[in-house]
């Protein structure tokens, strides 16, 4: 794949992914059309050997993988593990509020969200719903409504005079959006409106709205940004960008050798549960992959986890260590911390800089300031859960956790460049 494609490539899958489900089932449909046969957990499976398989587990978490044509127990699987979900707002169970003639949703916080930048945004809805349909039947639907139609108004400057020099967010008073204007007697719902789109999507007749799990999204879609298209800026960088190298990377490889992408649901919120990096899915896979030599192929096998990285910001330097202060655009950034908040050691390192020098490619390193706290990845998680020796590294970026990112339009196909050469390496330890 070259440059101009990946990016091209990138920017929509980016656009077609507003939610965790939306993202997997765009991955889902990429690894169908490349040959990968699904997998059904509540079913036996038969693993031929050289095939492509994929398996999810809640609709928002993926495992694929290439069995390869060698013995699994000597020659280990190359992984590379991300994320699929991002701070955003959800829409809460009983949302609605009338005030004023406005119709607004009452919204929790996901994951540690830079509050500020979702105000005066054109916001869209997308998410997963499980209804009862015309016959009875439980089941899931998505819905994505694309267009506009909320919006959380700032407070003027006139009524918050210090605004610019001390702006608080309340969660729970300030983030409502306004959807709608309704007259006193107007009784729709939330729900109600649901049904309509649901029906307007799918055709799907809903007789029964039974949950949901719905988020605000920035309908703005990726783009290149700079005088010279040096940056691409999207929601959601953090982590699709890496589920997308990660995938690319995994359909690119010669096939040869076992190779292996999980992408994880919940890393922003700590990873507790069932498709988390801290519960079983990638652990349960690799039981019936690999059998009773589990152990032996995890021995032999390295993971490389990626997620992204700050970059140095220019407007504040004194946020970074000066000897480790990534730059966009000079190549991905191996992050390292002893305290074992990333989970990069020298030979897992050395992996990555000796491959990535074979290719003429740039990488940088990262670590954060001593006066600092440090943040995590599904990396230690998986490194622990599963013994497997493992690699943090990411893309570095701008406005990391923001309704909107910025990173070098380079860097990701560098990381792509390297984690292919990773996956279809003989021998990686």
């Amino acid at each position: 794949m070259e440059h101009t494609e990946f990016n091209k490539e990138l920017l929509s899958f980016l656009n077609a992914s507003p939610t965790p489900w939306h993202a997997v089932e765009t991955m889902k449909a990429t690894l169908k059309a490349a040959g990968f046969r699904e997998l059904d957990e509540r079913q036996e499976w038969a693993l031929d050997s050289g095939q492509g398989y994929f398996v999810t587990r809640n609709g928002t978490s993926i495992v694929a993988f290439r069995t390869g044509s060698k013995d699994v127990t000597t020659s280990g699987i190359r992984m590379v593990g991300a994320h699929t979900d991002s701070p955003c707002l959800k829409v809460k169970p009983n949302p609605d509020l009338r005030q004023t003639g406005y119709f607004q949703l009452g919204v929790e916080v996901y994951g540690g969200v830079l509050l500020n930048p979702w105000f005066d945004r054109d916001l869209s809805l997308a998410g997963r719903v499980t209804v009862l349909d015309s016959e009875g039947k439980v089941r899931d639907t998505l819905v994505d409504f694309k267009k506009p139609i909320a919006f959380i108004p700032s407070l003027a400057i006139h009524l918050d005079r210090e605004a610019n020099n001390s702006k608080t967010v309340n969660p729970q008073t300030d983030l409502p959006p306004v959807v709608m204007q309704v007259a006193e007697t107007d009784e729709t719902s939330f729900v109600d409106l649901l049904k309509e789109q649901i029906a307007k999507e799918s055709g799907l007749a809903v007789s029964k709205v039974l949950g949901y799990e719905l988020s605000l999204y920035d309908t703005a879609e990726a783009a290149y940004v700079g005088l010279r298209d040096e940056f691409i800026a999207s929601a959601r960088m953090d982590n699709l960008l890496s589920c997308y190298i990660g995938l690319q990377s995994l359909l690119n490889t010669s096939g040869d050798e076992a190779a292996l992408l999980v992408c994880n649901d919940h890393e922003e919120v700590g990873s507790v549960s069932a498709e988390g990096a801290q519960g079983p899915f990638l652990s349960a896979v690799l039981d019936r992959w690999c059998g009773a030599a589990k152990a032996r192929a995890v021995a032999h096998s390295m993971m490389i986890s990626a997620d992204n990285a700050h970059g140095i910001h220019p407007n504040y330097l004194d946020k970074h260590d000066q000897n480790h202060g990534p730059i966009l655009n000079q190549g991905p950034v191996i992050k390292i911390n002893h305290n074992q908040r990333y989970a990069t050691n020298s030979r897992s390192a050395g992996v990555y800089r000796h491959i990535s020098d074979e290719l003429g490619l740039p990488h940088q390193s990262f670590v954060v300031r001593s006066d600092m706290a440090c943040g995590s990845t599904i990396g230690p998680l998986t490194a622990g859960n599963l013994g497997v020796t493992t690699l943090d590294i990411g893309v570095p970026q701008f406005g990391m956790h923001s309704i909107r990112e910025l990173i070098g339009s380079e860097d990701g196909y560098t990381l792509y460049r390297v984690l292919t050469e990773f996956m279809q390496r003989e021998q990686v330890l």
